[in-house]
């Protein structure tokens, strides 16, 4: 399949005016199947499938409000779902009913392929002018050079500990230790894309294995990766998939060690129960980089390209990105943080430590390492994550 994008910018500075000025046109779409210009249904309601804290209209907290200035300015009215898992997120785009989901890379691809997502006309969308480079055209969110939606923010999945009951880790070799001194208070993600973080640990420690990319792995690879998670199960005490419970889980004290998200430790230590630190581990990290993404079915595309437009403009951005705990990725935001150390401290323009982070891709049977078709895809890792689970 092959997909361009064909950039005209006088058609693209017309169709740009009259969608955010909210005037209305024909519907039209660009080279690419891309939507190139407004239609006569702006205002309309959207409904957006997000993951928890990244379209917050205040009723988490009233202070937390980033809805609400948008369907003032634009008229447009959110209806806003969250879910907890990229393969729920999966499910709930497929059955229909959603116009726009902020999806990981574990799930984009399937997405696209299943034919449940459209193109972006990046003309139409003025602030991805200044989004970092290098989230731009990635596996995760584009397709032979055409772009599927707009970068959100990214992190890395880091290496959690309770201070004061656990030594300062280095390495992931630390969750993976079968002798491990925390047996039955470890955790890990409850996901089939955690076995990218085993393989990930073997690509640094086991080199004979030839594994170039976690998300990469032939038959003999995936083995290898599930060997070490069946021993992993040993000392593990919960799988987590809902932050949340993995907040508790440190505060009551079952977990001490295990694979988390910042916006986990954020939280925790906010509470002020127990003092959690996270850690980058030599060996680098997976993580994930969002994307907001519009649904192929979108019923009011107008409204879509002004939600992704405002939602990666600067002050909206700044604001998801301190409130859930990741790296914005709109390069503005860092001027309007309320914490001025904040983008330094989340490494939101640093290429050099992005280079650390394996990004969530989903796994299909052409490689992404350039092997051929010799890989296995994410029904073979699901089902493979079924089997470590028992």
């Amino acid at each position: 399949m092959k997909i361009t994008r064909v950039r005209k910018s006088v058609i693209a500075i017309a169709a740009g005016a009259l969608l955010l000025s909210g005037c209305s046109s024909s519907d039209s779409e660009s080279a690419g199947g891309a939507y190139a210009g407004p239609v006569k249904d702006t205002p309309g309601t959207i409904n957006v499938l997000a993951w928890p804290g990244y379209a917050e209209d205040g009723s988490t907290d009233p202070n937390v409000d980033w809805v609400t200035p948008f369907e003032k300015e634009t008229g447009c009215t959110v209806n806003v779902r969250t879910y907890g898992t990229s393969d729920e997120a999966v499910q709930l785009m497929q059955s229909g009913g959603y116009d726009v989901v902020s999806a990981s890379g574990d799930a984009s691809l399937r997405l696209i392929f299943g034919g449940d997502l459209q193109p972006v006309n990046l003309d139409l969308i003025p602030n991805y002018a200044t989004v970092t480079d290098f989230l731009k055209g990635q596996p995760w969110n584009s397709v032979n050079g055409q772009m599927y939606g707009v970068p959100h923010g990214w992190g890395a999945n880091v290496l959690a500990y309770t201070n004061g009951k656990v030594t300062a880790p280095t390495s992931w070799g630390a969750v993976f230790d079968a002798n491990s001194p925390y047996k039955g208070k470890v955790s890990a993600y409850d996901s089939p894309i955690y076995i990218a973080d085993a393989a990930l640990y073997l690509m640094k420690t086991k080199p004979d294995l030839g594994i170039k990319d976690p998300y990469a792995l032939d038959e003999k690879q995936l083995a290898a990766a599930v060997d070490l998670l069946k021993q992993q199960k040993l000392i593990i005490g919960e799988y987590w998939s809902d932050y949340t419970k993995a907040v508790q889980s440190y505060e009551q004290g079952n977990t001490v060690l295990g694979t988390s998200w910042q916006v986990i430790v954020n939280l925790i230590n906010s509470n002020g129960k127990v003092k959690v630190d996270a850690t980058l581990p030599e060996e680098g990290a997976t993580g994930w980089s969002d994307t907001w993404m519009i649904s192929s079915k979108a019923a009011h595309p107008n409204c879509m390209y002004k939600w992704m437009d405002w939602i990666i403009s600067a002050s909206p951005n700044a604001q998801v990105a301190e409130w859930f705990g990741e790296a914005p990725s709109q390069t503005k935001a860092c001027d309007v943080t309320a914490d001025k150390n904040f983008c330094a401290t989340y490494h939101a323009t640093d290429a050099e430590y992005a280079k650390q982070i394996h990004y969530w891709t989903t796994p299909t049977k052409e490689c992404l390492d350039g092997r051929g078709s010799i890989c296995t895809d994410y029904a073979a890792w699901t089902q493979a994550w079924t089997e470590v689970k028992g």
